[in-house]
């Protein structure tokens, strides 16, 4: 081996870009049972997706997740299989959530990732059109399945994009609370319309995501909203200082109370241990991340790496996770 090759693979290894694990986007940790339904329809066979979706019951937590998956998959890849699925079974409430979230995942893909800014007004105009034209099947999905609380959750992105008035949100919230009250993915959702960049302000999300974390019961993974409402209100990357701030590690403290208490198969917990083990990153507090990163490696639909452009998501993601593994044997040897 050249001296050349050989200094270029200890750069990669030094610098993050091992192991060259494929990142996928689509999820934030594994979730075999669904990978294996979007491989089915992306061959435009819907009936996987039907069991899986038949499977989740009552579970409204994997009821979201599931249908917004798939939901996407179909607005990225098409819907085919989706109205295939429909034709064969015209009343199932199950596809017509999937059609539901399609609808709001289409317009979003219509929207595109630009600052609002740089947005041209044609693209708004078809987004905004796309989220009206989605109301019908969400109505449809929640008639369909009343004690469903998914459609109405969807409708918080629709919500976001038609900026709904605060009372509306209200009442949309009501909605959702009545069916579901510590409801996962429809906290964050709503934290996100709280949001300053959104139709809320800093105390607003501060204040809804520290009421929604107090009020819940431990394991339901809520115990996270402060953290992210914390991140979302810095418009720049915090400083090592703010990481290291008192406030900042009893946020952590309490974060991994709640995923030490939370079931082993809820949905939300990939998501809350990228957030955290990026934070413990910044803390210092290396072997803890590890053990983190370790339960989600692969994947990347999480919070901080969404927010990275592509490809410098998966960059981002390798060298926090790179950092902490190579600062804990370190640690280990100097014990």
């Amino acid at each position: 081996m050249s001296f050349l090759v050989l200094v270029a693979l200890v750069c990669l290894f030094w610098f993050c870009l091992l192991p060259l694990r494929w990142q996928t986007r689509r999820l934030a940790g594994p979730e075999p049972a669904l990978r294996k339904a979007v491989a089915a329809v992306r061959r435009r066979k819907w009936e996987p997706a039907a069991r899986l979706l038949a499977g989740a019951g009552e579970d409204w937590e994997r009821r979201a997740l599931y249908s917004g998956v798939l939901g996407r998959v179909a607005a990225r890849s098409g819907d085919g299989w989706l109205r295939a699925w429909e034709a064969a079974r015209p009343d199932d409430p199950d596809a017509a959530l999937v059609r539901a979230r399609f609808r709001i995942a289409y317009a979003w893909k219509l929207r595109g990732r630009m600052r609002a800014n740089v947005t041209p007004r044609a693209r708004f105009a078809r987004f905004h059109q796309a989220l009206w034209d989605a109301h019908d099947d969400l109505a449809r999905a929640a008639r369909l399945n009343p004690a469903d609380p998914t459609p109405h959750i969807a409708g918080i992105w629709r919500a976001m994009g038609l900026s709904y008035r605060n009372r509306d949100m209200h009442l949309l919230w009501r909605e959702i609370t009545e069916r579901a009250p510590h409801h996962f993915d429809a906290h964050l959702s709503a934290l996100q319309y709280w949001c300053a960049k959104w139709h809320g302000s800093k105390q607003i999300a501060r204040d809804f995501a520290e009421k929604a974390a107090g009020n819940a019961p431990a394991g339901s993974l809520l115990a996270v909203l402060p953290l992210i409402a914390w991140f979302e209100n810095h418009d720049m990357e915090p400083s090592a200082a703010a990481f290291g701030s008192p406030r900042a590690h009893a946020m952590v403290e309490a974060a991994l109370s709640d995923l030490a208490a939370a079931p082993d198969d809820h949905p939300g917990l990939p998501y809350v241990r990228h957030l955290v083990g990026y934070f413990l990153v910044r803390q210092g507090r290396y072997r803890e991340a590890v053990a983190q990163f370790r339960h989600v490696d692969g994947h990347l639909n999480a919070l901080p790496w969404r927010y990275s452009p592509r490809p410098f998501d998966a960059l981002h993601y390798r060298v926090l996770r790179t950092r902490a593994a190579r600062r804990s044997l370190l640690e280990k040897r100097h014990c």
